[in-house]
């Protein structure tokens, strides 16, 4: 495959990926010999201490005919192109591949597959079959699909000639599951933490800490000392004052702290206004016409080492202009700096870039999104740090959930399903759109009406989809898409709830990677006055 090939069909594809890496699992001999294990092995999960640890078994299920079908027919060129079956993108070589409803207008997020009998499947596993083992609400996740998006962003380096100077970063907050960090500090990936809790995570998911960065506005000193204890690759600094704090923590240790400073270069992102970071009106970073004097500062104090420059504008970017305006910027003040003799090690360009959500609003292609910004580095010497999310790990997930009631209304109709606002707060915060679809074949026995989709949270607020036109039945399993990022790691105990339960699909096989929080866990923290 081209390394320059990675792409948005890619990621929105299994099949690629897995031909890309020669799929042959249970390669453990490798690494005892000394060579990189392989990435498609199966995942294990980590015991988790106490009396309610998960059921650690993997549950296998029969490989689909149409997976089959796919990794033995397409060769190397339907890889590269991402090209298509049955017209419909992202998808590759195997006709049945739709959304779930049916509709082959709509683009397929991660390359879900229908097979007409078992319904929806993640990779080779039926929908039905998770939720029969786990229950609902219930979030899945694919390892081929997380693999290809980070190999996609791997890719695009590469083909710039930067793959020897460039780490990738995931951003922790996007979703923070000790399995999926685990996967990416396998494939070689770094991490963008915002806290002393996203540090514990990363090591103990197995991360390096020499490839961390500690982004966030309000550190703490007792965060400050933990991330340089542990060896951190650099702090990423939002104010003179954090500069102070740090200086005066890492001179307690007789360290000195590696830093960079996150640059407001005041770009206007073109995303929803919450999510938006790089305007000079936001919290974020130092003010652009006060960078310059705020290096000197840093300069200047003994126990700093001042390392490199950060940018991040904003996420939910489907345009790459404004990333790379804001590149243009921070360049130009990296070369100003080094004509007064502050000479940068790297420069963190952030992340941002978006995901498909709907048809009516593509993505990019990593690849694409990239170019513009990676074409100004040919002939730097700076290594380079990305810091992507969502993009890694947003259409690798979706989140399951049952209809409980189907509730006729005077002016609407209500599909109250068992996941809510607190499983998924995006729709209810954002006013975010999910592609919602029946995981089963339609019956005969339902008409396809317009739905309110609601959970059962007291709030009028708790929905997860306006409008839609489904054929439902109480009973009816529904998944909800894109829901790979910020979708667990923002959820609730709101209303007394539990949390769902997570699970990773590994080819032909489930991994329970979180179980479901009981409801004697949601106040076993508490206790009453004396």
């Amino acid at each position: 495959m081209r390394a320059s090939s990675a792409s948005a069909a890619t990621v929105n594809s299994f099949s690629s990926i897995a031909v890309f890496l020669s799929v042959d699992r249970g390669q453990d001999t490798e690494a005892r010999a000394g060579r990189a294990p392989h990435i498609l092995t199966p995942l294990p999960i980590r015991p988790r201490p106490g009396n309610h640890a998960p059921d650690t078994h993997s549950h296998d299920r029969r490989r689909g005919p149409c997976r089959t079908r796919r990794l033995r027919h397409q060769n190397s060129a339907d890889s590269t192109t991402g090209s298509t079956a049955e017209g419909i993108p992202g998808t590759t070589g195997c006709p049945g591949d739709v959304d779930g409803g049916g509709n082959p207008d709509r683009v397929p997020p991660v390359g879900l597959t229908h097979d007409g009998a078992r319904g929806l499947q993640v990779e080779s596993v039926a929908l039905e079959d998770i939720a029969e083992r786990f229950g609902t609400p219930c979030y899945v996740y694919s390892r081929l699909a997380l693999t290809a998006a980070y190999v996609g962003y791997r890719n695009a380096l590469q083909a710039h000639g930067l793959g020897d100077r460039a780490l990738v970063c995931y951003a922790v907050k996007a979703n923070s599951n000790l399995a999926i960090l685990n996967l990416f500090a396998r494939l070689g990936a770094g991490f963008d933490i915002v806290s002393g809790g996203e540090l514990a995570r990363v090591l103990a998911a197995g991360g390096s800490a020499d490839k961390i960065v500690f982004s966030g506005v309000g550190k703490s000193r007792e965060e400050m000392r933990a991330a340089l204890e542990a060896g951190i690759h650099c702090f990423n600094v939002e104010s003179t004052s954090e500069l102070e704090q740090l200086n005066e923590v890492a001179g307690s240790l007789d360290r000195r702290a590696p830093v960079s400073l996150r640059v407001n270069p005041d770009v206007d992102a073109k995303t929803h206004p919450y999510i938006s970071t790089g305007l000079k009106t936001a919290k974020f970073g130092v003010a652009f016409d006060q960078a310059f004097d705020t290096y000197r500062r840093a300069a200047s104090l003994p126990h700093l080492a001042v390392k490199g420059i950060d940018c991040h504008i904003g996420s939910q970017l489907l345009d790459p202009a404004p990333a790379a305006e804001a590149a243009d910027k921070v360049l130009g003040l990296v070369d100003r700096l080094a004509a007064t003799g502050i000479v940068l090690e790297h420069i963190d360009l952030g992340g941002g870039m978006g995901i498909q959500y709907r048809r009516e609003e593509p993505a990019p292609a990593t690849a694409d999104y990239l170019a513009p910004m990676l074409a100004k580095f040919a002939s730097r010497r700076e290594s380079l740090i990305f810091e992507p999310g969502r993009s890694l790990v947003g259409n690798a997930g979706l989140l399951l959930t049952r209809v409980q009631v189907l509730k006729p209304g005077a002016e609407k109709h209500f599909a109250v399903v068992d996941a809510a606002m607190n499983d998924l707060m995006r729709p209810a915060l954002y006013d975010a759109w999910h592609d919602i679809v029946p995981v089963a074949t339609v019956g005969a026995g339902a008409a396809a009406m317009p739905y309110e989709i609601v959970g059962p949270v007291c709030e009028s607020g708790d929905f997860l989809g306006h409008d839609r036109s489904l054929a439902l039945r109480e009973g009816d399993l529904l998944a909800i898409l894109s829901a790979g990022a910020y979708g667990m790691a923002m959820a609730s105990n709101y209303n007394s709830r539990p949390r769902a339960a997570e699970v990773m699909v590994d080819g032909d096989a489930m991994h329970l990677i979180r179980r479901r929080e009981n409801v004697a866990e949601l106040f076993a923290l508490e206790s009453v006055l004396p």
